[in-house]
């Protein structure tokens, strides 16, 4: 019972964490590990409010379920700091208690325990005996840390420097070796000169128990061998481990050693393992440094050091995987069903590291995972896409908190085996900033001649990586950093045709989603003329992302009529309903202009989804010669328009037009689509074709698209992104397309589907192209200002007859 010389307040309610085998004093802060349900409940509801909670202990330790009956009546009331989740399940939570609460009513339930509690402060008075016995406890306090306790100079400052009686009393309590009952029966003693008279004798008791230990220590210690010494200390850590109920730790450490010895790790990580383990055995179970020990062998152990899967080298096999999984790509496969000849040939998988380069969609994941299942190798992926870290390609040095492998480590764990197809997405998209160069860090990885020792800054051990069939994905070449490209073979996939759009919805995309949408194939149809439609007018790809959603779209409005069932029978996809399942169509088929017009001119351009149609318009305003930019152009492209003006300006009478006229006139080019960037030289042709038509007045075929760099000679340069162009092209309804004459050659490589109803001119320079672009050539004409100017060049001449003359000798 609480005295008089305590002070009751009002009542808290509170959540409630019985404890096991501990009491805890006000002004101490503890660590808890906490595992039954209800008070982990009861400390998540802590948490969520203000962090306070009530903390009491059991009459008996070994009761699960604890009543109201099986509780002290006194406690402490104190706040929650931090906690950590383990991955048993178990919380540590870290408490520190503030005052002593008396238990008014317990509410032990299923969800968590809370209680009704009755803060509690101290009222008493300063006498000197109370402060002589205060200083007593002090000097007695500062031999027993020194004799009894070690390593407690935080502690010893702690409790000397507190000036309050009462206060002294509870920070001394938790450190005498006395039992639950014993120190649960100080924590009710409200009287503070009582308290401390109990501490002081229990000090010098221990302190004269020590003296007697050492005596014996001295007295028996030369008669204890070797052998006896190993047996008493083991003896000595089992009763430790017993009491702190900790003897789950030998099943542990006896569960790592049979792992070690029946993992096939290399000589160096099984030497590295079985250190590791020895530093486990010394440590508390519970400790930091023993969680960052079990987490590492985990680790060394969980990888597949030796475990590989058996290559298939079936090459009609893995063709027909590649043909039933890919339509088209014809090029790509041939590539691939190669690869696999030579390594049937040499027997092993040691050839280059492919690297697919193409537009989004067009299938480079899904063509790495196909060649997995070809060779039957396990398939895992990682995405580079945003890595700006070095050290998630080589892992965490284990001095920091929580560090991990790095992505390579992880994914040979994920793939199960040492020889997994391993595939490097988006490696295109690396950065780089303070924490170092990711890129430089995947050197190592991808040079067949180092990474058969590569290392793991967390692993700190040599993993063999050359069994690894590495392939790597990107959208755009030019973004992969040169050292990294110069390791890999660079396979480009272009973008596909619309009737492979077709063929791939037809084999895969439909199927696949009638099914995900709990459809059958006798409930949807679709119509050629309705997937065309879909395909033409709903998307504008050079993948087939989009139609896929587009396909789901129209599969769900067919699986919500049918579930509300307003209709029966089989629905047939035809254009009409597609304009009422996916709504007003998003382009047109033709993108192109309905009639021929004056400075308006269709270009090509390659984009990192595909090739796209982009027109460039010129307008002409009466001026002094200004020049106007807009349409978010870049460096490159400003200088290209810069270039093709300048050479319409100077060969401006052979076009047809007055120099006077060009130079009264200002010139605004705009390419449209005004918010998105554009850069490159391949417009130069185009924008030259729109100016000579605007200072002329001579309209531009609508059905001409053209592509080149421009040169002041008005030589057409070649381009790149050729196939994408053409592609851009067909899909927008040209019908004649002007390239340069030196991509003549890239011809062969591009399907006869795509160059089929296109009439595709070579031209070397830009009157060639105007022959072609304009309705006619205009009529050269002849400056007014010329003989003028002649008249004004033949004055500032001087006579030959004007200089004397002078014998020139002859040296024959």
């Amino acid at each position: 019972m609480l005295n008089d010389q305590y002070e009751s307040t009002n009542l808290l309610t509170l959540p409630m964490l019985p404890m096991r085998d501990i009491v805890v004093f006000p002004k101490m802060t503890a660590p808890f590990f906490i595992g039954r349900a209800p008070s982990i409940a009861a400390l998540e509801k802590a948490l969520a409010t203000d962090r306070s909670i009530f903390v009491v202990a059991q009459k008996d330790p070994m009761t699960e379920t604890p009543t109201a009956d099986d509780l002290f009546q006194v406690g402490t009331i104190g706040q929650i700091l931090q906690i950590m989740r383990l991955h048993n399940g178990t919380i540590k939570a870290l408490f520190e208690a503030k005052y002593r609460g008396r238990l008014i009513q317990a509410n032990i339930t299923d969800d968590f325990y809370s209680a009704q509690v009755q803060q509690v402060q101290e009222k008493y008075s300063r006498t000197p005996e109370l402060t002589a016995l205060s200083k007593n406890v002090r000097e007695e306090l500062k031999r027993y840390l020194k004799d009894v306790k070690k390593h407690t100079e935080g502690i010893e400052k702690l409790a000397l420097d507190i000036e309050e009686p009462h206060f002294l009393a509870d920070r001394i309590a938790p450190l005498l070796n006395m039992g639950l009952q014993k120190k649960q029966e100080l924590l009710e003693i409200t009287d503070p000169q009582k308290r401390l008279e109990i501490i002081y004798e229990r000090m010098l008791e221990e302190n004269e128990l020590k003296k007697v230990e050492r005596k014996l220590k001295d007295r028996v210690q030369g008669q204890i061998g070797k052998t006896q010494k190993e047996y008493y200390l083991n003896e000595q850590i089992k009763a430790i481990q017993k009491e702190l109920g900790q003897e789950d730790g030998k099943a542990e450490i006896e569960e790592y050693a049979n792992k070690i010895n029946s993992t096939q790790l290399s000589k160096e990580a099984k030497e590295v393992a079985e250190k590791e383990l020895k530093k486990l055995k010394m440590m508390q179970p519970m400790s930091a440094e023993a969680n960052v020990v079990r987490n590492y062998l985990d680790w060394i152990l969980g990888l597949p050091w030796n475990e590989k899967t058996e290559d298939h080298f079936d090459l009609d096999k893995a063709e027909e995987v590649l043909n039933a999984e890919h339509y088209g790509l014809e090029k790509i496969k041939e590539r691939m069903i190669e690869y696999l000849a030579v390594a049937k040939k040499v027997g092993e998988m040691h050839g280059p590291i492919i690297c697919l380069v193409g537009p989004p969609g067009v299938g480079k994941t899904s063509l790495a995972r196909s060649v997995a299942k070809a060779l039957d190798r396990n398939f895992v992926r990682m995405s580079l896409g945003g890595v700006r870290d070095e050290a998630e390609i080589r892992g965490h040095r284990r001095t920091y908190i929580g560090a991990l492998p790095g992505k390579i480590i992880q994914s040979i764990r994920k793939a199960k085996s040492s020889n997994p197809l391993m595939l490097l997405d988006e490696i295109d998209k690396l950065t780089y900033g303070v924490m170092g160069d990711p890129s430089a860090a995947l050197l190592e990885v991808l040079d067949r001649e180092q990474n058969n020792t590569f290392m793991d800054h967390y692993l700190e051990v040599e993993f063999d990586l050359s069994d690894v069939l590495f392939f790597c994905t990107a959208n755009v070449g030019q973004n992969i950093p040169a050292p990294l490209k110069d390791r890999m073979e660079v396979i480009t996939l272009s973008g596909y045709t619309e009737l492979e759009k077709e063929h791939i919805a037809l084999r895969h995309l439909i199927p696949k989603q009638i099914t995900e949408n709990g459809l059958n194939q006798e409930q949807i149809k679709f119509r050629h003329k309705g997937l065309t439609e879909i395909i033409q007018r709903y998307t504008r790809e050079a993948g087939v992302r989009a139609l896929e959603r587009s396909i789901s779209k129209v599969c769900r409005k067919v699986a919500r009529q049918i579930v509300q069932k307003k209709t029966n029978t089989p629905l047939t996809i035809t254009p009409n309903k597609v304009h009422q399942f996916l709504g007003v169509p998003r382009f047109r088929h033709k993108e192109i202009h309905e009639k021929n017009e004056v400075g308006i001119t269709n270009g090509l351009a390659w984009t990192q989804v595909g090739g796209k149609l982009l027109t460039t318009e010129v307008c002409l305003m009466k001026g002094t010669n200004k020049l106007k930019l807009t349409g978010q152009l870049g460096d490159v492209m400003k200088e290209s328009a810069k270039a093709a003006l300048s050479y319409v300006r100077s060969n401006a009478n052979r076009f047809g037009i007055y120099s006077s006229h060009v130079k009264e006139t200002d010139v605004h080019i705009h390419v449209p689509e005004g918010a998105v960037p554009k850069d490159g030289p391949s417009a130069g042709i185009t924008i030259a074709t729109s100016l000579i038509s605007a200072f002329t007045g001579i309209p531009v075929q609508n059905e001409v698209a053209m592509t080149g760099e421009i040169t002041l000679r008005g030589r057409v340069l070649p381009i790149g992104g050729l196939k994408e162009k053409l592609l851009a092209a067909k899909r927008a309804g040209i019908k004649t397309v002007l390239i340069p004459e030196r991509n003549a050659k890239d011809l062969t490589e591009i399907s006869t589907e795509i160059k089929k109803e296109l009439t595709i001119i070579p031209v070397k320079f830009a009157e060639d192209a105007l022959k072609v672009a304009l309705e006619y050539m205009p009529v050269s004409v002849e400056d007014p200002l010329k003989e003028e100017k002649e008249a004004d060049d033949t004055a500032n001449v001087i006579s030959k007859e004007s200089f004397p003359k002078t014998e020139v000798p002859n040296y024959h």
